[in-house]
């Protein structure tokens, strides 16, 4: 099978990163970057810079990781902790990625950014159950054949959402709506710590951990276009995601400022939905307005395809009693239910979701990376993940909502928060994980020298 392996071309390479770049940018890429621009102001460099850590190169780390353990999907790669948790582990990313969150946020927030503005209080309801079912049979249609993937999203999809945010961005760099760098900033937290919160703005993308469970349709994916063996699927699959995810970095910076510029005319907006609207009205009136409900629409489209397709995939690999058509519908079906729930519920339900899951995704994509020097020993991995998860159990708790948050046992448990550096931040996972990295590699090395002391004793 090695020798028979198509070398592929840079064109193939151009189709995977057209297909990578579609199902990474979705709903929140599209609005949480112009948001930041708003908080962030005259610091919108700093903050695109931290923004950009979370939002694009933890993901291509994600997709890396892949690569380098030759893994087939979010389980494989976490096995090495046991199967028990990478099954748990595997199991909570499909549900946060497919229909619990980031599924049903792909039609709520189109829906909210190009429609709700104009439909009253009590018409919203019934126009996002109309639009939410006509999205989700859509996707469900794109998502039938896995391999129909690159059609649907790289060669059709993605051509026309570019073209669309083309004409936006050319009226906004054509003629500012004011300086990006005399901008206000609006939030006291980015006046010294601009980095810091872009970083953790980066979480709401969900695309580090997006990266982890897209591995099977990546894979799935290539094989198609004729590569076999495991190094041209490892080289494609990190030359494409350079290619892919280097374009979204390229315009969430430019998202990023054209946020920033927004401040000399209009005030901090809700969320980066209501300041795109705006956006579109300045320089197109109704036309821009049209325009980005299109551009909404369909580069969520994109994402809700890919996300649906690798939830179904991936539970299907993993429970393949279960059809990967019934996998789809369920995912596609739940997705719809939870989507008319509306934006603002699925977005503070997913928060603490993010602050459980993100701390554990990016601990396992570093030691995915760094395997190779420690020999894969599964007990840095087992460490590692223990001392990472129970901040991040915590960081969960005090992001929930406040019927949770706020709660005697929450409280009582939150002061264990006391003792940790940057739990303010959501960062108070950092110090432990160091920690349990070291007691990992301690053990390894030392029974390595151990092993090896034994060895020359035996052979003396």
């Amino acid at each position: 099978m090695e020798n028979t392996s198509k070398k592929l071309s840079f064109k193939h390479y151009l189709i995977i990163a057209s297909m990578l770049f579609g199902m990474f940018f979705g709903a929140g890429n599209l609005i949480f970057p112009i948001h930041l621009g708003q908080l962030a102001g005259s610091h919108w460099i700093t903050a695109g810079i931290g923004f950009l850590l979370t939002g694009t190169l933890l993901p291509l780390l994600a997709i890396i990781a892949i690569a380098v353990t030759h893994s087939n999907g979010i389980y494989d790669l976490a096995k090495p902790i046991g199967k028990r948790y990478a099954t748990f582990f595997m199991v909570m990313v499909c549900a946060t990625l497919g229909p619990l969150f980031a599924t049903p946020r792909t039609a709520t927030t189109p829906f909210q950014i190009g429609f709700a503005s104009h439909l009253s209080a009590s018409q919203q309801p019934m126009w996002l159950f109309i639009y939410s079912l006509i999205f989700f049979g859509i996707t469900y249609w794109a998502s039938r054949k896995p391999t129909g993937i690159i059609n649907s999203i790289g060669k059709i999809l993605n051509p026309t959402f570019l073209a669309l945010l083309a004409i936006i961005f050319a009226f906004a760099f054509m003629s500012p709506i004011s300086s990006a760098s005399k901008a206000p900033i609006t939030d006291a937290a980015y006046q010294n710590g601009s980095i810091l919160n872009g970083f953790l703005q980066g979480y709401n993308t969900m695309d580090c951990i997006a990266g982890l469970l897209f591995g099977i349709a990546i894979v799935t994916a290539i094989k198609s276009l004729g590569a076999t063996s495991a190094k041209e699927i490892s080289m494609t699959t990190m030359k494409s995601g350079a290619l892919g995810i280097g374009l979204e970095a390229i315009i969430y910076i430019a998202l990023i400022w054209l946020g920033a510029t927004t401040l000399g005319s209009f005030k901090l907006s809700i969320d980066g939905g209501i300041a795109f609207n705006q956006i579109a009205n300045h320089f197109m009136g109704i036309t821009g307005e049209i325009f980005l409900a299109m551009m909404a629409t369909l580069t969520c489209l994109t994402t809700a395809v890919g996300l649906s397709t690798s939830f179904s995939e991936a539970l299907h690999e993993k429970f393949p009693s279960i059809s990967y058509r019934t996998w789809l519908m369920i995912a596609t079906g739940l997705s719809f239910g939870i989507a008319n729930f509306g934006l603002d519920t699925i977005i503070s339900w997913s928060t603490p979701m993010l602050m459980f899951l993100y701390p554990l995704a990016i601990t396992l994509i570093i030691l995915s990376i760094a395997s190779p020097l420690f020999n894969h020993d599964r007990r840095v991995y087992i460490w590692t993940t223990i001392f990472t998860i129970i901040p991040a159990i915590l960081d969960a708790i005090a992001a929930a909502p406040t019927i949770i948050s706020k709660s005697a046992f929450a409280t009582t448990i939150l002061k264990l928060d006391d003792f940790l550096p940057g739990a303010s931040l959501g960062m108070d996972w950092l110090l432990p994980a160091a920690i349990g990295l070291i007691i990992g590699l301690a053990i390894h090395f030392i029974s390595a020298m151990i092993g090896s002391r034994a060895a020359e004793i035996q052979k003396d």
